[in-house]
């Protein structure tokens, strides 16, 4: 397989990074300068249409052009046989914990992104409404991991999609305060080389999420992209 993926700095585009360096695949990143529009040029629309990262092609496969991060994550799971069982229950397993990220942790945390760093306006109910909302989901991660080390058995695809929301936590001003589980899981991701160096493509972000006047410079730049 030879990948290129088209990649920002965000959760959804470390899903892949994150994914591909765990799997050992050969890959050539191509970074999307979101704050520049890049993504909405034309020659990017014709990869997605929907103007989002991330994006892979994969060259090996007659130039195979896959978006959405979990249409990705799966496709190279079962390319490689890796990250995710064969057998169904395994496989829904991962599937629906995979789903979980996709319809409740990514969005919830997206929309308290936008209201509690990206917004002009601040409008309280929509911010507590969305940071609640995010714990909560964070507790059904927490429950759920209090008698397993992983999300669906072995490390999987859906450990990899929920923790590179989880781990930006601070970002959304949602607390995991409490939640062990999650806090014990979260950490043992950390220590895995494949997962650190994926967070780090196409960009180390570490700073602008954990210092205060570059975390406030950086929600300015990206406020552009919430009126586009």
């Amino acid at each position: 397989m030879m990948i290129d993926l088209y990649t920002s700095g965000t959760p959804n585009g470390w899903k892949i990074s994150v994914t591909l360096e765990e799997l050992g695949l050969p890959y050539t990143v191509h970074p999307i300068k979101l704050m520049e529009g890049e993504q909405k040029k034309p020659e990017f629309l014709k990869m997605n249409p929907n103007g989002r990262i991330p994006v892979i092609v994969d060259r090996g496969a007659d130039n195979l052009t896959i978006f959405e991060s979990g249409a990705i994550m799966v496709y190279l799971a079962e390319k490689t046989g890796k990250l995710m069982p064969t057998d169904t229950k395994g496989r829904m397993d991962v599937l629906q914990w995979l789903m979980f990220q996709m319809g409740g942790i990514g969005p919830m945390m997206g929309q308290a992104n936008v209201f509690f760093r990206y917004m002009e306006e601040q409008i309280p109910t929509a911010i507590k409404r969305y940071q609640n909302e995010g714990r909560r989901l964070f507790e059904v991660l927490d429950g759920h991991l209090a008698h397993r080390e992983y999300l669906a058995g072995d490390y999987s695809i859906a450990d990899i999609a929920n923790w590179c929301w989880v781990r930006t936590h601070k970002w959304s001003g949602i607390d995991i305060e409490g939640l062990e589980n999650l806090q014990r899981w979260s950490n043992a991701i950390y220590e895995r080389p494949a997962a650190l160096k994926g967070i780090k493509i196409p960009d180390d972000m570490a700073a602008a999420l954990n210092d205060d006047q570059k975390a406030e410079e950086l929600a300015k730049n990206a406020r552009k992209i919430v009126t586009q």
